[in-house]
């Protein structure tokens, strides 16, 4: 059975179950790291959260103070990455970053027995053509509804893009920048590149004013058009089309599905830092970090606190 392209499905879901009056988005936005309310004189849900992850911060009710900071102890070793003993705001933020995209991780590992066919650990093109397009590939006339030859040539430059030593053979963090490439810098490109190639009609390489809007809109007969088209219309004149060539190139494309939103994960890592930072040298030892424990965690002294118990995950 030929599998529908996983990313393309992923991103463009949204597009195909919408209804005709509803406006499809293809912009990506940084999830927020948490969806509580950042207020730290009534408690620090917030922080836990983003430090840990919405999930992970879920399971420190029950422990003690003292089994929260042995806990966080463990932590605070992992993100010291290069183990000089000093935490700093680039440690917390990759800590962070990492912790956000827990669930990424967590769909890959779901996935990842299906296209490892030898069970190696690792994955090579091979591996995920015959699994994902076996049946085309076994009869390629057969090829009427999809057109599959184009996905797998779209697939394979994809994967090769998230193969960092060129060998198309991708251990678990290539297969995930390849099944999520939105979530990192090295497949901006790419990613723009699929949009492109999704809306571009004519063939031009550019996006037009009527591929952008007809990418977003479908109407019925007799609609009457809802007052967002006109607005897109306006925004693609007044901010899409920067140059004002009348189509959107790669750049512009950029901007408008990957903008360069307010990073939370900086933020909240310059947070953490000035919280808890006793001597004001910039960066955490251990034991400040475990002397402001309930910033990071919590535990039964709290209400509002819980923090990781599988600490080995990550």
């Amino acid at each position: 059975m030929i599998r529908p392209l996983l990313m393309c499905y992923a991103l463009c879901v949204v597009y195909a179950t919408s209804k005709p009056t509803e406006k499809k988005d293809r912009v990506h936005h940084e999830e927020p790291l948490s969806h509580v309310e950042h207020d730290d004189e009534n408690n620090y849900e917030y922080d836990h959260e983003a430090f840990l992850g919405e999930k992970d911060a879920k399971t420190f009710d029950d422990l003690t103070p003292e089994e929260s900071k042995h806990r966080l102890g463990l932590i605070v070793d992992k993100i010291d990455d290069n183990k000089d003993g000093a935490v700093t705001e680039e440690e917390l933020k990759a800590w962070i970053k990492k912790a956000q995209k827990k669930y990424i991780y967590d769909s890959v590992d779901r996935q990842w027995k299906e296209f490892d066919m030898n069970n190696d650990g690792l994955i090579t093109w091979e591996e995920y053509k015959n699994v994902t397009y076996g049946n085309y590939i076994e009869d390629p006339d057969a090829d009427s509804e999809h057109n599959y030859k184009q996905m797998m040539v779209r697939d394979e430059r994809r994967f090769k893009t998230a193969d960092k030593n060129g060998d198309m053979i991708a251990d678990k963090e290539e297969f995930t920048v390849f099944l999520h490439p939105e979530n990192y810098d090295q497949m901006k490109n790419i990613v723009v590149l699929e949009t492109i190639e999704d809306i571009d009609k004519n063939g031009d390489g550019f996006i037009d004013l009527d591929e952008y809007i007809g990418d977003m809109y479908s109407p019925t007969n007799k609609e009457h058009e809802p007052e967002w088209v006109a607005t897109e219309r306006q925004q693609f004149h007044e901010f899409r089309d920067k140059n004002k060539d009348g189509k959107m190139d790669k750049e512009e494309t950029m901007e408008w599905i990957l903008p360069t939103d307010y990073d939370h994960a900086v933020a909240e890592a310059k947070h953490l830092v000035h919280e808890s930072d006793a001597n004001k040298d910039g960066k955490l030892t251990k034991e400040e970090i475990l002397n402001k424990y309930d910033l990071f965690v919590g535990s039964q002294a709290t209400d509002f606190g819980e923090a990781l118990v599988r600490h080995d995950e990550f």
